[in-house]
């Protein structure tokens, strides 16, 4: 029997009792640019993809970094561009424009606008777990809170603020940013199987 209904709000304590989720598929970096293709061809194949992208934080004002990485998950492997060190080039960009392609994820306009600042595109296909959360009642927009709320699984937020320009990516940082994708698939099936609030 499916649940009927979801949690409006949990506070961050409830949030911090709940058991972790994280990614267990594989992890793919793609810092090359010959391995872009076929990275983008396996995405193209899958029947949905989890989206986001990671930037080097700034600690002082009036200093901000462009996107350093971007996120592409599938049910079971999710591959890490790293475009601090290639180019957001022409089969990301059709990945991000294709229309029939559903790609989820959480504050969809922040990361348009990053990866935006690096190409211009026309996206197509996406869909912001923030913005329909409400059909369901929910009230929460952070990923944290709507895995919390959707899974009863907490995500961890602790590598948020590492670098994400190193020279190279450290485990913990791998299995954050995958994670941070891929849960936003799983938040959207289970949703999906969820009546909405009438």
């Amino acid at each position: 029997m499916e649940q009927e209904h979801f949690l409006h709000k949990i506070d961050n304590e409830q949030t911090a009792q709940l058991p972790a989720i994280e990614f267990r598929g594989e992890i793919r970096i793609i810092d090359r640019e010959e391995l872009v293709e076929e990275a983008c061809r396996d995405l193209a194949a899958s029947p949905i993809i989890g989206f986001d992208t990671e930037t080097r934080p700034s600690f002082k004002a009036g200093v901000s970094y462009r996107v350093s990485l971007l996120q592409l998950s599938t049910k079971s492997r999710c591959y890490l561009f790293r475009l601090n060190k290639i180019a957001l080039s022409k089969p990301i960009l059709r990945l991000l424009e294709n229309p029939l392609l559903p790609k989820i994820g959480a504050d969809v306009a922040g990361d348009l606008r990053s990866l935006r600042a690096l190409r211009h595109f026309r996206d197509g296909g996406f869909i912001d777990l923030q913005t329909i959360a409400s059909e369901w009642g929910i009230e929460e927009k952070s990923l944290r809170k709507l895995s919390a709320i959707v899974l009863g699984r907490r995500v961890s937020k602790a590598q948020r603020l590492s670098n994400w320009e190193g020279s190279t990516l450290t485990d913990k940082q791998q299995l954050y940013a995958a994670t941070d994708a891929w849960v936003c698939i799983r938040i959207y099936e289970k949703l999906l199987h969820t009546p909405k609030i009438k």
